[in-house]
């Protein structure tokens, strides 16, 4: 199984938020760099877990967008049986 760990204390902003998810989510170079992307490919992908560190400072540096990225993580998890996310404590 592959993971995804995001950490809410190092992701500043959403750029850096898309390019941890392409870097450890090995997206294709064509990836859109937003939700509507990320989703497509999270529908695609198997086995794949990602876990949020510091879900507090996530919304904090993210805002509105942090709260959109967990729809989409929950949307795509109902979507496709092969993804999991969770919030570590």
């Amino acid at each position: 199984m592959k993971t995804c760990i995001l950490d809410g204390n190092v992701i500043l902003n959403k750029e850096m938020l898309h390019e941890m998810l392409a870097e450890q989510l090995d997206f294709p170079h064509w990836y859109g760099k937003n939700l509507d992307a990320l989703y497509d490919l999270l529908t695609d992908l198997q086995e794949t877990e990602i876990v949020i560190f510091h879900q507090e400072a996530l919304f904090n540096h993210l805002e509105r967008y942090a709260s959109l990225l967990i729809r989409v993580l929950e949307d795509a998890a109902k979507e496709n049986h092969g993804i999991r996310w969770r919030v570590a404590e």
